[in-house]
């Protein structure tokens, strides 16, 4: 069973929205997870995702936050930040990912550790392409979620 679950969350018909699928999708395609690891798309599954959260300690989010910054900024939140920085609009799903978090706590399923990783999004409109400002930081924040593995203590290796 998976201790720590990366959870991307988007729609990727709605462009930049789908930026934390996008992440994971790679992520998986181009690193090893040891088993204690688990990748996920979780889309805009909202409530749907909770029991994913069985068993994990530590949570790892990917997902586009307007948060009111230039086009392709990256964001970190941790902790008590993220359902607080939820409240206010920042995507257009994130009442399921407050909802989710605010569920777990509820029924004793939040994690000890939640950090979100995330990106301001340039474009939040029908395509399945990324903006150019977003898809350039598609490989760094890659390269976050994979800091934040390592600093959690998970081996993460590069496929041959």
């Amino acid at each position: 069973m998976a201790t720590i679950l990366v959870l991307g969350l988007g729609n990727i018909l709605l462009g930049d929205e789908g930026v934390g699928v996008r992440v994971v999708e790679k992520l998986q395609e181009r690193y090893e997870l040891p088993e204690e690891v688990q990748a996920l798309d979780g889309g805009v599954r909202g409530l749907a995702l909770l029991p994913y959260l069985e068993g994990v300690g530590k949570l790892l989010v990917v997902d586009a936050v307007a948060a009111g910054q230039k086009p392709g900024t990256l964001i970190r939140l941790e902790g008590d930040e993220v359902p607080a920085f939820l409240s206010p609009k920042v995507s257009p799903h994130q009442e399921g990912l407050a909802d989710l978090l605010i569920a777990a706590r509820l029924i004793d399923l939040y994690p000890r550790e939640v950090v979100l990783w995330g990106v301001e999004p340039a474009v939040v409109d029908t395509g399945l392409e990324l903006s150019p400002p977003v898809a350039a930081q598609v490989d760094e924040l890659m390269g976050r979620v994979v800091e934040e593995l390592r600093r959690w203590g998970v081996e993460v290796r590069e496929r041959a």
